[in-house]
């Protein structure tokens, strides 16, 4: 039977590493592709990296309902959309989203047998240490990453599952633990 998989936690803690360790290993898994109102990247392609929407029409999307949860960040939206999930789950596929905690809280209300996974950094300094180490944020950025973070670590325990990420091969192997067993 196919079933929802939320993988979380705060910037830098390490999601997307583990996510494409995961992929490697489990290619059977379908990733959420998120709608989005900015602007492609170079390189980004349409119903590969996002859906790449205009503002109105993703305001459609959310007046009809169609999206399992949405979020506004930096002046643009971000969402997951329902159908494409759905239909995933209905043919017994395993499906992961990798979003943000208020998306995540806004799956637990309308898909509430997801399982919600959070990942953990060792510690807050350590936390510190890899957003700092990516080197591509000015100070205020890294500041503002880090309150958020505070923020976010502070709902751990309304997760399924808190999977520490200090060994990646170890958290690795406790996500599959969650996934399949």
């Amino acid at each position: 039977m196919g079933k929802l998989i939320v993988l979380t936690g705060p910037s830098g803690v390490g999601k997307g590493t583990l996510l494409t360790a995961l992929l490697q290993n489990h290619p059977e898994i379908y990733l959420s592709i998120s709608a989005t109102t900015r602007s492609p990247r170079p390189g980004e392609v349409h119903g590969q990296n996002y859906y790449f929407l205009t503002k109105s029409q993703f305001a459609e999307m959310i007046a009809a309902g169609e999206f399992l949860e949405w979020a506004e960040f930096a002046g643009n939206y971000y969402g997951t959309p329902r159908k494409a999930i759905a239909d995933q789950i209905a043919e017994d596929k395993i499906v992961l989203l990798e979003i943000e905690v208020q998306g995540a809280r806004q799956v637990r209300q309308s898909f509430p047998e997801a399982l919600q996974i959070f990942i953990l950094p060792p510690s807050v300094a350590e936390l510190e240490k890899r957003i700092r180490g990516r080197g591509q944020d000015p100070e205020e950025a890294i500041l503002k990453r880090l309150k958020q973070a505070e923020t976010e670590l502070a709902a751990a325990s309304e997760f399924d599952i808190q999977i520490v990420n200090d060994d990646l091969n170890q958290a690795l192997c406790a996500i599959e633990a969650a996934i399949f067993n």
